[in-house]
């Protein structure tokens, strides 16, 4: 562990042991204060579907000294195609590997979540605390302390909490007003799961594009293994709620939504009954004010989820660790000067990378119909036939994150 700013070490407890509060625990641990990761999940949460690092975010995890192990696991994805119903790519679009100027759709860091959260689990583990199958419920908080109420009936006390448990996060309902909601809706849900990999499963991802709004997305990640996406555009209460339902009820949701729907549906339905991975959620920005009060602070998705067309969630989260644990390392006795700071640095930076998601644009890329479908591919392809995506990107002096400069490191990252 290394010494910080020669401040008094803080009793740090980190709700949320995913992306964002892994990143919280690898900086702060290395600020000299003593953290805390209280996970719900009864183990490491170490599932999902593939991220990517982009911009900014790239260089945080360089920081940190874990761009290597970083490339060491990352997902062979040559780019993206817009394919017909019978599978044939009708527009392609690569990534840009040059080292220069923008990712396209597909980053060159492409990573499976679980083996992101392995990476930072390993060069946290024994300077951290980790708690697993407890999360963190409500609080209660004077000018001394916060004490934590924890899901097995226990409190704890602490000199700071940092809410990192995602965008559905408890300890941000208890911190905002009741009856407040945060989030900035778009119309759209997605639900993705595993399914066996078959011989034509290419390292280009699929993009299928179905009328009413829908859309089928294939990706591999390994010899064996491939994602299955179903996206769909639609405003309703059932499409809303179904994402609280049992699994069973979700499955149920979504084959029957694109029952219809053409190319390898039937494949994928068939797959998403066995998968060990089956997740379904509505596709949210997290957008709020206030960040923190008094010795409660809001972190990553908690605080200013994206949305995963922003194409810079994972990347938001490790930037927002990397800003807050700073701030809090530089002015470990002053934390209103440093949870002022945290939000005065990186509130710009989140107003880019979320303005960057235009409702627009997306209901053009998920047309109504099968006319709009066709002006869709037959556009693409034309600008994929000129080189207008690839000469856009590498000719870009900014990836999604803009002008916004990274602040200074934390702490020093040794012995990583």
């Amino acid at each position: 562990m290394t010494k910080g700013s020669g401040g008094p070490p803080l009793r740090v407890l980190v709700a949320g042991g995913g992306i964002a509060g892994q990143a919280l625990a690898f900086w702060l641990s290395r600020g000299g204060h003593r953290v805390t990761v209280a996970e719900r999940f009864p183990a490491l949460r170490a599932a999902g579907a593939q991220v990517d690092l982009r911009g900014q975010g790239i260089e945080a995890v360089a920081r940190m000294g874990l761009l290597d192990a970083v490339r060491g696991k990352l997902v062979d994805e040559a780019g993206v195609a817009f394919i017909d119903a019978r599978g044939r790519a009708r527009a392609t679009i690569m990534a840009n590997t040059s080292g220069q100027g923008r990712q396209t759709l597909t980053s060159e860091y492409e990573i499976m979540r679980g083996d992101l959260v392995r990476i930072l689990h390993e060069a946290t583990r024994d300077d951290a605390e980790y708690v697993f199958g407890t999360g963190v419920d409500g609080f209660e908080q004077d000018e001394s302390k916060v004490v934590a109420h924890f899901s097995d009936g226990s409190r704890g006390a602490y000199d700071l909490l940092i809410g990192a448990d995602g965008q559905g996060s408890r300890v941000r309902r208890a911190l905002l007003p009741e009856g407040f909601d945060p989030y900035w809706r778009l119309g759209i849900h997605m639900a993705y799961w595993f399914v066996p990999r078959v011989a034509s499963d290419s390292r280009v991802r699929d993009t299928y594009m179905v009328p009413g709004g829908r859309q089928i997305m294939r990706r591999s990640h390994n010899a064996t293994e491939t994602q299955a996406y179903f996206v769909l555009r639609e405003e309703s209460e059932e499409a809303t709620a179904i994402h609280r339902a049992p699994v069973e009820r979700q499955q149920e949701f979504w084959a029957s939504r694109f029952r219809d729907a053409g190319w390898q549906t039937e494949r994928f339905v068939e797959g998403m009954r066995t998968s060990p991975f089956f997740y379904s959620q509505e596709i949210v920005q997290v957008r709020t004010d206030v960040w923190s009060e008094g010795r409660v602070v809001l972190a990553g998705d908690a605080a200013h989820c994206a949305s995963p067309y922003s194409g810079m969630g994972v990347s938001g989260g490790l930037v927002g660790a990397h800003v807050l644990a700073g701030e809090i390392n530089r002015h470990p006795g002053d934390l209103p000067t440093a949870l002022g700071n945290y939000d005065r640095v990186l509130r710009p930076f989140v107003d880019e990378i979320q303005g960057e998601v235009s409702p627009r644009l997306l209901r053009l890329g998920m047309p109504m119909t099968q006319r709009a479908i066709d002006a869709f591919q037959a556009t693409t392809a034309l600008a994929c036939f000129l080189r207008v995506p690839d000469l856009a990107a590498r000719l870009s002096k900014e990836d999604r994150g803009g002008a916004w400069q990274l602040p200074d490191d934390p702490a020093p990252a040794v012995g990583v």
